[in-house]
Formats: structure tokens, sequence, C-alpha cells
């Protein structure tokens, strides 16, 4: 199990109103139009946005006690409020932010900036402090921040922001898109493959075809290293960058294919604000509140504590309902799973119903993880030495991302390479955030809450499983490095909750512990996400579609970086369960009402 501890100040912290966001007390009915598996925040925003919006009745089904699924505050140290997963909010799409009216319905962000430090692990020079990389929105700031490794790489800096910007903005369309639809293009009458040939048009508007093609094939296939050092020289900025390409993922800078994952990172968009990432009031759990909030003011019911044990699959392979562990089972015409595909197909969905030669393929889907989260409740504020606070007042840098053990490239390879071998890195990466910096109403006056979003740490240690004694000491371990970077830090800690891949498995769902519902390998994007088979949301059994990360365009279960980033699908993805792609790819509300009813 996680560990969670906390010391005796900290039982008699302040206990403040709990942010657990539970289902409303009415009863589930036996029939429903749409079910939803699990109460993670996209499957909130499609059924509130477009389902209920067009006279679908639909029920959310949580099997947690809190809404939200990775995005979740939790009170885990009494008085201390803590975004117990994911813990940055990024990817807000700006049209489904003004549908569901989310600032009407609670949602407040705290803007970064700003957003990235990463101090050295060094001797200063003549009694000053040690050197430290801080990069925000000011370029000419960023400049002079850089220029102080390097005065190459300073002026470079510009070129490369505008460069990663012109490759994230071209693939921009697709995040609103569903996949091209291949058998509909290449297979069917011509009326058929004209049809479908309008799912084209995202990779049109996108203009990948106006693109500097060698350039784009790099970014989406090449190591990030090899990106990296054609552009820079400096190794403090170049570590810096490359945490954005592995962070999540269990890779290195030095393999293929982390290039996107970094581009991944520069699609974020906030408050209109491209490349954006915030705090959420109150801690993730606020975005789920206020989706929540906006679903049931068109009428669905959302419930809590309603663990589903099996899709019901009748006499004609196609999904009738749900039953649930508790043996009620509840009717509906669709079935959308916002589970992993893993729980789905493999726990979900009854063995029988599936081909072999489909199990064996969701058999194959990496889920690899190498996150372990800690949130940690302190008393103070750190201190650290390349940016000193002695009066325990926040700095500009506090309200970063803050990179520790990342100021070479050989430390992150180091890193990874501890865990391809079954052991916890013995210098993990580490990337801490202090929201209450920003936002007072998580922790008590004077005090903080920390998350350590930590890499690199395999599933199984050495072939075991993790012991509470494993977690307790790789906590150690991290703090350590953690006072090393600011001296006092271990003796601010109130409390810590410690989440190993194996317990963001069990408590979040979180297949393999993997925070993107799969990983985000080429083989597993776009339209091979998670199969080529199922890159159209619809699975094997009529009536049951998936709806979650595990499906394009995937986004962040945990983050950061897994921040816990979040994709909503637009209204063309929304609908698609109930549509037929090969319709008008706008379908309207009473088209959408009249295929389920």
């Amino acid at each position: 199990m996680a560990a969670a501890v906390w010391t005796e100040r900290g039982r008699r912290a302040v206990t403040a109103l709990g942010t657990v966001t539970r289902a409303s007390h009415s009863t589930v009915k036996s029939q429903y139009d749409a079910l939803v598996i699990g109460g993670g925040c996209v499957c909130l925003c499609v059924q509130a946005a477009y389902l209920q919006r067009g006279g679908v009745k639909t029920a959310v089904l949580e099997r947690r006690h809190v809404l939200g699924g990775a995005a979740v505050s939790e009170e885990i140290v009494p008085g201390f409020h803590f975004s117990r997963c994911s813990y940055l909010l990024s990817l807000l799409r700006p049209h489904i932010y003004s549908d569901l009216e989310l600032k009407k319905h609670g949602l407040k962000v705290y803007m970064r900036d700003p957003h990235a430090f990463t101090p050295m692990l060094e001797e200063g020079v003549r009694g000053a402090p040690p050197r430290s990389l801080t990069l925000g929105s000011d370029l000419a700031m960023n400049q002079k921040e850089i220029g102080k490794f390097s005065q190459k790489d300073a002026k470079a800096f510009p070129e490369f922001v505008t460069h990663l910007e012109k490759l994230a903005g071209a693939i921009h369309p697709l995040l609103d898109a569903p996949p091209v639809d291949i058998p509909g293009v290449t297979a069917g009458s011509l009326r058929k493959r004209l049809s479908a040939a309008k799912t084209l048009m995202p990779i049109v508007r996108c203009g990948v075809l106006q693109l500097n093609i060698p350039d784009f094939y790099e970014i989406i296939t090449a190591p990030i290293m090899k990106i990296l050092n054609r552009w820079f020289e400096s190794e403090p900025l170049i570590a810096t960058l490359a945490t954005d390409a592995v962070i999540g993922a269990m890779t290195s800078p030095n393999n293929p294919g982390s290039g996107y994952v970094l581009l991944h990172h520069v699609m974020g968009e906030l408050e209109k604000e491209k490349g954006a990432w915030g705090y959420v009031e109150g801690g993730m759990g606020g975005v789920s509140k206020a989706i929540a909030s906006s679903a049931r003011s068109h009428g669905a019911d959302i419930f809590t504590e309603k663990d589903v044990g099996q899709v019901l699959v009748g006499s004609d392979g196609a999904a009738k309902g749900v039953v649930l562990k508790d043996g009620t089972e509840i009717h509906s015409r669709v079935v959308l799973s916002n589970a992993t595909p893993y729980v789905t197909f493999k726990k979900l969905t009854p063995q029988g119903s599936l081909s072999p030669e489909f199990i064996k393929a969701v058999d194959q889907i990496d889920f690899t993880s190498p996150v372990t989260k800690i949130n940690v409740a302190v008393d103070k504020l750190p201190n650290f030495l390349a940016a000193p606070t002695p009066d325990g007042k926040p700095g500009p840098h506090h309200q970063c991302s803050i990179h520790l053990n990342c100021e070479s490239v050989a430390v992150l390879e180091a890193a990874y390479k501890d865990a391809m071998n079954g052991r916890p890195s013995k210098r993990p990466m580490l990337e801490m955030t202090i929201p209450s910096v920003l936002d007072p109403t998580l922790a008590p006056p004077g005090c903080h809450v920390v998350s350590l979003f930590t890499q690199f740490t395999p599933f199984h240690i050495e072939g075991r499983e993790w012991t509470d004694q494993d977690r307790e000491a790789f906590a150690d371990l991290v703090f350590d490095w953690v006072e090393r970077y600011a001296p006092g830090f271990k003796g601010s800690v109130v409390g810590r909750d410690i989440l190993a891949p194996p317990d963001l498995e069990r408590i979040f769902g979180l297949t393999g512990g993997n925070i993107f519902h799969g990983s985000m390998s080429l083989d597993q994007l776009y339209l091979a996400r998670p199969l080529p088979s199922l890159s159209d949301y619809r699975s094997p059994i009529k009536g049951l579609y998936l709806c979650g990360s595990g499906s394009h365009p995937a986004k962040k279960k945990l983050l950061n970086n897994s921040k816990y980033v979040l994709y909503f699908r637009f209204l063309k993805v929304a609908t698609l369960c109930f549509v037929d792609s090969t319709a008008n790819p706008w379908p309207s509300l009473n088209e959408l009402h009249d295929v389920v009813t």
C-alpha cells in the first residue's frame, strides 16, 4: 500500500474543510442512454458538454469516494490539501472552458511566471550563491539567465522557441479531431470513401504538408539529445529542456522518440496563453468539481463508490450496460470506458466476447511507468542555496517547476539506467512544485504543500513487489537530495504520502502506474493509439467505446508534464461514440439525440 505518514505536528495541524468531490444523493436508475465508467475529468466533460446537452441521459460511475480520476484534491495530512496525483493544469481547450462555463462553476487558476527553475549543486564563487537557471515568458530575461552559462545559447534560444512553437502549432488541429478513418478511406463504396475523406481535413489544416518535413520528421522520431546538441552547448539548459522530453516516460533523452515528448509539452495552453501551465485553486480537484457542477447543471447523474465489475454483453455481442461489484445491473444503450485499455478489455469485458488475437494485442500495449509521486506537508518554505530567501517569503522561483538533479544530462541518463536494471534511481530526477506559494487555501498559515514528481522507479524492484520499507527508503533518499539543494527541508517535513508505480495503479487505476494510460511511444500514438484497431474509439464490442487517455489524443494523467495535462475532446470526438464517423463532421445535437433514442 501507499505509505502515508505524518509527525505529531501534522496531527495537531489545523483541520480544514475537505475538498473531496462526492456525488449527489440521487439514486442510480436501472436504465440510461449512456453510461460512463470512471469519473475522470475527460469523461465528465464529454457527457456534461455534449451528451446531456444533446438530450442523452447519462450517468457517470466512479469507483473511488472522490471524483476526478487523477485530478483530485485530498487531505492526506490534516490541514494540508494535496493535488494527490496530477498537479498542473494545461491543454484545457478554450472552447471547452467556455462551453462548460467553468469559471461560473468555480474554477480558478493561478498562472505561473516564471515557470522553470534549475538550481546547480555547486559551490558559489567568491561568496556568491550557486548558479541557477530560471525560465519564463520574458524572452529577454530568459536570454539573460541562459547567458550565465553560454552567450551562444542565449542568442540561439529565441529561434529555438519559435521553431518548437511552429511545429507544435502545426499539429494542434489534430488534438481536436479523431484520427483519420483509414478503413473508410481505403474500402467500401465511393460514397463512403468520399465521406470518410473528411477525416483527412485536420491533417490538411494542421499544415503538415507546408512544414519543413525533415524537421517535423526529426522532432517526432529522433532522440531529443540529437536536436538539443545541435542548438545548444550548455549542460544546464540542455538538461532542463531534456527533462520535458522524458517526464512521465520510461525513456532516456538519448532514446528515439523522446523529441516528440518535448513537443507534446509545448502544446499546452491555459487562459489563452500558449505553453502555459497553472495551479488550480484548491488543488486539481477544483477542475473536477467545476466540471461535475457543469455536468449536473445539464441533468447528468454522477455517482461515487460505484465500482463496475463487468460490462454486460448481450447475446447479439453488443454492450447492454454494466453490473456493479455489488451485483446491481444498470442498463444502457452505450457504454463509454474512461479506464485504461488494459482494465477495459482484460478486467471489465467478458473475455469470451473478444477474440484471442485482440486479447493478445491488448497484452502487448506498453504501460511502463518511471514515476513515484511524493506529496509533502512542510511547516516552512524551502530555502534554496542558489536563490536564498532567508526571510521565508516566496521568491519568483518558488512558483516554478523546480528541477533538482537536472543540471546534467549524464545524471538523467544514469537515473534511467538504474531503473532499467530494476532498481530505483540512486540520484533521481526530481520535479518539485509548491502550489501553496500562489494558493493560500492549500495549507495552514506559514505552511506549504510540496509535490515531488520523481523518476526513475520501476514497477518491480529487481523482480519483487515494493514494500513499505522500500517506499520509505526511496522517500528518504529523495529528501536527502532535496536537502542538498535546500538545507533545512527535512526538518520542515510535517507529513508525506508516497505513491510508487504500483500505488498509482491500485489507487487511481493507472495500469503500470502510467500517467498517460499507455506509453507515448511512436507505435502508440494517433492512428495506433492504443492499437490500430481501436484508434476510432470503437471497440470490438458494439456499443462499447474508449474515451480516456489511452485513446487519441492522450493526456497526462499525473503530472506534470504528468503534470496531469488535461486533454478535452471537442464536439466531433465527444459525439463520435454515437454518430458514425463517416457522417457530417459536425453533427447537430438533435442528430445525436436521434441516434441513441
